[in-house]
C-alpha cells in the first residue's frame, strides 16, 4: 500500500497522515526540498537531461498533468473541515508522537519549518491514526464533543455465533415441522368429516329412495311412504304345507314388494274365515281340503283384497329335499322336538332348543310340523314360518340357480306357477332375506275367524296392499256363534241348523256359562235377519237386540243355557 498521494509525475506530493471516522485517508502536502541527508534520491526515468530550473525531488519528475507550480488542494477532514497544507511527517506505525519517524518509502523527512506547522496543527487537533497509540501518559488533549455518526462500528466475530445460529435454525425448523404437522392433522380431520357427512347424506338418501326410513316405510305408516301404499307393486304367492304323515296343513303368503324392496311372510291361521264357492262361510283349513288351490286362492283374494299370482303346494317330503339341497338351514328353535322315529321314551330330542340350531331336511320338517300338547295352532304355524325364512336365506339369489333347485325337486306345480316363475320369485326373496330386508308376520284373527280393524290397517293394508272386503249383497247372512251353554257339542249342533237355514256360520268360540241367549245386530237393516236367526235356533224373539258386533259378522249369537238344540 502506498501511503503517499502523487497528483502528478514530478508534481507536489501528499502523504497519508490518518483516517477520518469513515475510514477514508487524510493527506498532507510534502514540501519539496533536497537535503544531503537524503539516502535515496527520487528516481525520474522520464526526466530530460540538462533541465535547468527548479527541481522537485519528492515525486516523479514527469508531470503529465501540468501541476508544477500549482498549489495543491487543501486536505479535507470530514470531521473537522478543510485543513491547511503543511509538511508531512513520516508514518509512524509504532506510535511515535513527534512525527519524525522513519519514512518506509524512502522520502526525506520534513524540515524545521514543516515541523512547526505540524506542531501548530497538532495543537488544534490530535489526529488519531489507526494502530497508533493514544497520547502519552500525562499529556492532556483538548476536550472535544464526539457524535455517533463519527464512528464506524465493526462487529467483532464471536466464536459462539455459529452455534447460536445453528440452534436458532434448529428451533425454527422444529417449530415449522410442528406447525406443518398440525396443518396436516387439521386437513385430515376436515377431510374425514366431509367424507362422513357425504356417506351419511348418501345413506339417508338411499333409505329415503327405498322407503326404509323410520316413519316412512310401508310397515310403519299407511300414508307416510314416498309412494302411496295402494300404488306399490307387490308379487304374492300362497304356499300350503301338507303334512303327509299326520295330516293337516299350514298356509302362508310370500310377499315381494318390488317398490320398497322388502319381503314378508304372512302366516295365515287355519281358523281364518273364508267364503266358499257356494256362498257359505268356511275356514281356511277346510277350504284347502275341500276347495283345492284355485278355490282357496279366490277366497283369500276376496277376504284380504289381494291379487295372488300362484299357489305353491309343498308337501313335507319336498320340504325335506329342499332343505337338503340348499345345504341345511340355521334356525333359532323355541322348543325341543322329539324324534318321531325313536322307539324308546326319553330318547334324545331330534331338534334341540337354542339359537342358531343347524337343521337338516328331516329335522326341519319335524320342527315345522311340531305342535306340543296344549299349544295353539299358531305356535306350529310360526315354526313353519321360521323354516321358510331359513330356506330363503340359504337359497341362491341367482334366478337360474334357484330355478334349477326347484326343478331338482321334481314337483308337480300348479299350472298357474311354472318352475321358472317360482325360481325367479324365490331368488328375489332370497336376496332380500340375506340383506336383512325380510320379516315374518302372523295375521291376527279373532276367535270367530274374522279380522279386526287393527289387523286390516296393520297387515292387510300396509303389507298386502289390500282391504278386507264385506260379503256381496247376494251372499248369505253371516252369523257368529259363541257357546255359553256349558256343553261343547251345542256349537256343532247350532252350526248344522244355521247352515241348513241358509246362513253362513262363523265360530265365535266359547264363553262362561250364562242363563239366557242373546241375538245382536248392528245395522237396522239387519234386524229382520236377526229375528230370523233367533227363530231358526229356536230362541225367543225377545232375545234380539241392537248392539256392537264382533268382527265382520252380520248377526252375533251368544247361546245360553236356555238354548235347546233341535236334535234333542
Amino acid at each position: 500500500m502506498n501511503d503517499r498521494y502523487d497528483p502528478g509525475y514530478g508534481g507536489d506530493q501528499y502523504e497519508v497522515v490518518g483516517y477520518d471516522e469513515y475510514g477514508r485517508p487524510v493527506y498532507q502536502q510534502v514540501q519539496a526540498q533536497q537535503t544531503q541527508q537524503s539516502q535515496q534520491q527520487a528516481y525520474d526515468p522520464y526526466a530530460q537531461q540538462g533541465q535547468q530550473g527548479q527541481q522537485h525531488q519528492q515525486g516523479y519528475g514527469y508531470d503529465p498533468y501540468g501541476t508544477a507550480g500549482q498549489q495543491p488542494p487543501p486536505a479535507y477532514d470530514y470531521g473537522t473541515g478543510p485543513q491547511q497544507p503543511g509538511p508531512a511527517h513520516g508514518y509512524d506505525p509504532y506510535g511515535s508522537a513527534q512525527g519524525t519517524g522513519h519514512d518506509p518509502y524512502g522520502h526525506a523527512t520534513a524540515g524545521a519549518g514543516a515541523q512547526s506547522r505540524v506542531a501548530e496543527q497538532t495543537a488544534q487537533q490530535t489526529a488519531h491514526i489507526p494502530q497508533q497509540a493514544g497520547p502519552a501518559e500525562g499529556e492532556q488533549t483538548p476536550d472535544r464533543e464526539y457524535h455517533t455518526e463519527q464512528f464506524a462500528f465493526v462487529e467483532e466475530p464471536d466464536g459462539d455465533s455459529e452455534d447460536v445460529i445453528d440452534w436458532l435454525k434448529f428451533t425454527e425448523n422444529r417449530t415449522e415441522r410442528r406447525e406443518e404437522a398440525r396443518r396436516r392433522a387439521r386437513s385430515r380431520v376436515i377431510a374425514l368429516v366431509v367424507v362422513l357427512a357425504l356417506v351419511a347424506v348418501g345413506g339417508v338418501g338411499y333409505l329415503w329412495y327405498a322407503g326404509k326410513l323410520p316413519g316412512l316405510s310401508s310397515g310403519d305408516s299407511a300414508t307416510g311412504t314416498t309412494t302411496a301404499t295402494g300404488a306399490q307393486k307387490r308379487d304374492v304367492i300362497v304356499v300350503h304345507l301338507h303334512d303327509t304323515k299326520s295330516g293337516g296343513t299350514a298356509t302362508a303368503l310370500l310377499v315381494d314388494n318390488t317398490t320398497t324392496k322388502r319381503g314378508t311372510t304372512v302366516l295365515l291361521p287355519n281358523s281364518l274365515a273364508l267364503t266358499s264357492d257356494d256362498g257359505s262361510t268356511t275356514t281356511l283349513a277346510k277350504s284347502v281340503e275341500d276347495d283345492g288351490s284355485d278355490g282357496t286362492r279366490d277366497a283369500l283374494d276376496t277376504v284380504l283384497g289381494t291379487d295372488i299370482q300362484g299357489t305353491w303346494r309343498l308337501d313335507t317330503p319336498y320340504l325335506q329335499n329342499l332343505v337338503d339341497l340348499v345345504g341345511n338351514i340355521d334356525v333359532d328353535t323355541d322348543t325341543d322336538v322329539p324324534d318321531p322315529g325313536a322307539k324308546k321314551k326319553g330318547a334324545a330330542p331330534l331338534v334341540n332348543k337354542g339359537q342358531d340350531q343347524t337343521l337338516s331336511g328331516k329335522m326341519a320338517v319335524a320342527y315345522a310340523t311340531y305342535r306340543a300338547p296344549g299349544e295353539t295352532e299358531n305356535a306350529q304355524l310360526e315354526r313353519f314360518g321360521q323354516v321358510l325364512q331359513g330356506v330363503l336365506r340359504k337359497l341362491s339369489s341367482d334366478p337360474q340357480a334357484a330355478t334349477t333347485t326347484i326343478q331338482t325337486l321334481q314337483q308337480i306345480l300348479d299350472p298357474s306357477l311354472t318352475d321358472k316363475d317360482l325360481g325367479t320369485f324365490l331368488a328375489r326373496l332370497s336376496d332380500l332375506a340375506k340383506g336383512g330386508d325380510y320379516k315374518t308376520d302372523l295375521l291376527p284373527v279373532q276367535s270367530d275367524g274374522t279380522l279386526s280393524a287393527g289387523t286390516g290397517a296393520g297387515i292387510v293394508k300396509n303389507v298386502l296392499g289390500g282391504t278386507a272386503k264385506s260379503p256381496d249383497k247376494d251372499a248369505a247372512v253371516s252369523v257368529s256363534v259363541q257357546n255359553a251353554t256349558g256343553a261343547k257339542d251345542n256349537t256343532g249342533k247350532a252350526r248344522v241348523v244355521l247352515l241348513n237355514g241358509g246362513f253362513t256360520f262363523l265360530e265365535g268360540g266359547t264363553a262362561a256359562a250364562r242363563a239366557t241367549s242373546e241375538v245382536v245386530y248392528g245395522d237396522a237393516a239387519d234386524k229382520a235377519n236377526a229375528v230370523e236367526v233367533a227363530k231358526t235356533l229356536g230362541l225367543p224373539t225377545s232375545s234380539v237386540t241392537k248392539g256392537r258386533l264382533p268382527g265382520s259378522a252380520d248377526v252375533s249369537v251368544v247361546l245360553g243355557q236356555d238354548y235347546k238344540p233341535s236334535s234333542d
